[in-house]
């Protein structure tokens, strides 16, 4: 990464609250994240998540050298980022609806905090990325135990008035079925491409009840041959290409960058996402990039550039 989130201050501290863990970390001037902590997410509520982070962020705020300037905080579902209050999300994170989160985790560390979907945030950092970085128009997608994404411009996150552009977790996709998603809703692409929504497919089409296989299993079993997992994670592939399609072609994209711990399942997901992709755009040829990330930064950097853009906000 190029990017330089704490340039002018002592320093950042980026934050990333997933359905499954939670991580910071402590960003020096020139874009380094210099020290790590994480910890499993609770599943007991809104104001329990943020004190987990806040735990997080104190235990750096001892460790670091320097005096710290701001926090920045990506978050799932839809935020406020006036506000940093959470006013969207499905049950992936119980009891995450209308958590104030920058309120609550500013009153506990002393510190300016800046609050964005956590997709959307990370799409910050991925901008800067050289590969990425001649692209005008991307698509950002992140899989992991839910599916979100983020639409950047010239390097610029795109919001919309109502704080959803570039969501992409509640896109239908192009298979009629019956496989319900967190939303309460049938066919979403959430429940399709998703870790745990990969799992519960490999497991439904198992039978006898099913294994109880995470994602981790069925990775390990596709990688031991198993025709069953593959031929899974080969549909779930298929069908986000296909859905995505769609966007490339209507927003015109030069490219996808699709991060996320369900990317490592590597080419077996990836190869049928690019060929799908490729045959649904339009027009008939049109290729279109489907880049990883250059480094697995990009979820600490990004709402370290956060905090330093409310620090500049600030101080206009």
């Amino acid at each position: 990464m190029t990017a330089s989130p704490a340039a002018g201050h002592a320093g950042l501290i980026g934050v990333d609250i997933g359905g499954t863990k939670i991580a910071a970390g402590l960003v020096a001037d020139g874009g380094r994240v210099s020290a790590r902590l994480s910890c499993p997410t609770p599943r007991t509520g809104g104001r329990a998540i943020v004190a987990r982070a806040a735990d997080l962020v104190d235990q750096l705020l001892r460790e670091a050298p320097d005096p710290v300037a701001a926090v920045g905080v990506g978050a799932p579902g839809v935020i406020d980022a006036a506000t940093g209050v959470v006013s969207s999300c499905t049950d992936i994170v119980p009891g995450w609806l209308g958590t104030p989160v920058a309120d609550l985790l500013s009153g506990r560390v002393g510190l300016p905090v800046a609050v964005d979907n956590d997709v959307r945030a990370a799409a910050l950092a991925q901008a800067r990325d050289p590969a990425v970085h001649g692209c005008r128009r991307v698509l950002h997608v992140s899989l992991g135990t839910g599916v979100g994404g983020a639409l950047t411009c010239a390097g610029s996150v795109l919001r919309g008035d109502g704080g959803t552009a570039g969501e992409i977790a509640h896109l239908l996709v192009p298979e009629p079925g019956d496989l319900p998603c967190g939303c309460g809703r049938l066919d979403h692409l959430e429940a399709v491409a998703a870790g745990p929504a990969i799992a519960a497919a490999y497991d439904t089409r198992a039978g006898a009840g099913g294994t109880g296989a995470d994602l981790v299993t069925v990775a390990a079993r596709m990688r031991a041959g198993d025709p069953l997992a593959r031929e899974v994670v080969a549909r779930a592939g298929t069908l986000l290409g296909r859905t995505l399609s769609g966007l490339v072609t209507a927003l015109d994209l030069d490219a996808l960058v699709v991060a996320g711990g369900v990317t490592e399942l590597g080419a077996p997901l990836l190869d049928p996402l690019t060929r799908a992709l490729d045959a649904e755009s339009r027009p008939p040829g049109r290729a279109t990039p489907v880049l990883r990330p250059g480094t697995g930064d990009a979820p600490i950097l990004g709402p370290a550039l956060l905090a330093a853009r409310r620090l500049a906000g600030e101080l206009r």
